[in-house]
């Protein structure tokens, strides 16, 4: 496993520590921030799920996210326990946004994930109907920073680099 202390924030190496992978395997909701079609910013809680190379999201067609995304690509996500002591995975990068005809296959992942089998497959049954379209939203992350207050500090308080 990779040493936190020695990657600086940014290093997409930081994927592999265990923080990463705890909160990329986690039933918590990622934030993601876009620049919407007026040029404010937005931000919006999703159910993830983590291919390990991708953190893929699912949106219905004719969400308005979907046509942001598209013109304006460059996003931040944040997955995060609040602790104490708080533990916050941070990433960027460009999205790449796919219509899919019918269920994107990773948001029935997803919701067996973050409900459980049972009451996954209820929830899936429920809107899989014929003519059903949706979009795969997904980041191959470029940079990645990670925060849990006791092995990485914020730049601010550390020393030890920054969330620039």
């Amino acid at each position: 496993m990779t040493d936190l202390m020695t990657l600086p924030q940014g290093d997409v190496r930081l994927l592999g520590t265990d923080l990463a992978a705890g909160l990329l395997a986690s039933t918590e909701l990622a934030r993601m921030a876009y620049v919407a079609k007026d040029g404010t910013p937005r931000v919006f809680p999703m159910m993830f799920h983590w291919t390990g190379e991708e953190l893929v999201f699912a949106t219905f067609e004719g969400a308005r996210k979907i046509r942001a995304l598209r013109a304006r690509p460059d996003v931040a996500i944040t997955i995060d326990r609040p602790g104490p002591p708080p533990e916050i995975l941070l990433l960027r990068g460009a999205v790449e946004v796919t219509d899919v005809a019918g269920l994107v296959p990773e948001y029935v992942r997803i919701h067996h994930h973050y409900y459980g089998p049972e009451q996954g497959a209820r929830n899936i049954a429920e809107i899989d109907r014929p003519g059903l379209r949706m979009a795969r939203i997904a980041l191959r992350p470029t940079w990645v920073g990670l925060v849990d207050f006791q092995a990485r500090m914020p730049g601010v308080l550390s020393g030890k680099g920054d969330l620039r």
